[in-house]
């Protein structure tokens, strides 16, 4: 995957440790996140591969605080070639500060499949059927 370097005075996003899924991903400016999204730019672009999709994914480093990615995981698509940006927000009633720098989320690039869509009249039956959420019980 290609990675272009917007702000380069933060460090090159990377995987932390071999076998890491994920690439860190920088804050590139400060910010205070509360119970209101905030969007934070991290001061790269990427060239996802075709047949691929990038996944703005939370740390679980920032878990231990409540602090999350809001549209977990964050879509990157194969075509998009802007800044990388950031939603976060926190589950605690505490703001959590994030200094330029920080490692705020990670990126992973995952295959996709791209099933060909087929209008029907009627899908299918299953056991499950159309049962929803709680329809297995506790």
């Amino acid at each position: 995957m290609d990675l272009q370097q917007l702000d380069f005075d933060l460090p090159v996003p990377r995987y932390a440790h071999p076998g890491d899924a994920g690439i860190d991903l920088y804050a590139a400016e400060d910010a205070i996140v509360t119970g209101e999204t905030v969007l934070i730019p991290t001061g790269v672009a990427v060239a996802v591969p075709d047949g691929h999709v990038g996944l703005v994914c939370p740390r679980s480093g920032l878990a231990a605080h409540g602090v999350t990615v809001a549209n977990a995981p964050g879509v990157v698509d194969a075509g998009y070639r802007g800044e990388l940006m950031v939603r976060l927000t926190t589950t605690s009633k505490n703001p959590y500060r994030v200094h330029r720098g920080d490692r705020i989320a990670q990126l992973l690039v995952v295959p996709i499949l791209r099933p060909e869509v087929n209008v029907v009249v009627d899908l299918d039956d299953t056991e499950r059927g159309t049962n929803g959420f709680g329809s297995t019980g506790r």
